[in-house]
């Protein structure tokens, strides 16, 4: 797919480029990112390199993850916002996960949900999403408040999805449907009862 660049009130989301690899090793440095996103630990300038220079361009270039880096209007990295997993977008399954993280300086502004909507907006319109997940390790509460505010439903435990740090560890899962923002689905969807 060719990269793509979308806008929200207070961002810029767009591919990464040579001159973030700074910004994306200082953000890499903090605790909490290496605790919940599998990144290399430590995570040096060479590991900022190889995602901001191979990584992100190549998911773009043979369609296996659309990354995204979050920018304030005057230019400071908030986060990596972007879909990985992606399944059949040109088939019958149209899925895919949102995946993110957000520099510590950024966090509790609200612009992780504002970049969240807006992916996920692009997700469903230009891409046809049809089920998007949201998958994070058990524990990590600033995620799954994330997603919440998305309207992420929910789904339950899955156990030993994910492995970190060579350990298998249990994550939640949730995801978010077109109909769950009032939006149709080309496939037809019936839900099973409840009863």
């Amino acid at each position: 797919m060719e990269p793509t660049t979308l806008t929200t009130d207070r961002l810029l989301l767009r591919p990464f480029e040579a001159k973030d690899v700074d910004a994306v090793h200082a953000a890499c440095q903090d605790p909490e990112i290496l605790r919940w996103i599998p990144v290399p630990e430590p995570y040096g300038r060479e590991d900022a390199e190889e995602f901001v220079l191979r990584a992100a361009p190549g998911g773009w270039r043979e369609d296996t993850m659309y990354s995204f880096g979050a920018f304030t209007k005057s230019g400071v990295l908030v986060g990596s916002m972007g879909l990985v997993r992606l399944a059949g977008l040109g088939g019958l399954e149209r899925q895919a996960e949102l995946g993110f993280w957000t520099a510590k300086e950024q966090r509790g502004r609200g612009y992780t949900v504002e970049a969240g909507r807006a992916v996920s907006d692009w997700a469903f319109t230009a891409l046809g999403v049809e089920r998007l997940e949201w998958v994070a390790e058990v524990g990590n509460e600033g995620s799954r408040a994330v997603a919440q505010r998305l309207g992420f439903v929910m789904e339950g435990i899955q156990r030993a999805r994910i492995v970190q740090r060579g350990i298998r560890r249990d994550a939640r899962i949730a995801a978010l449907l077109p109909t769950d923002w009032e939006r149709t689905m080309e496939t037809p969807y019936l839900p099973a009862r409840t009863d």
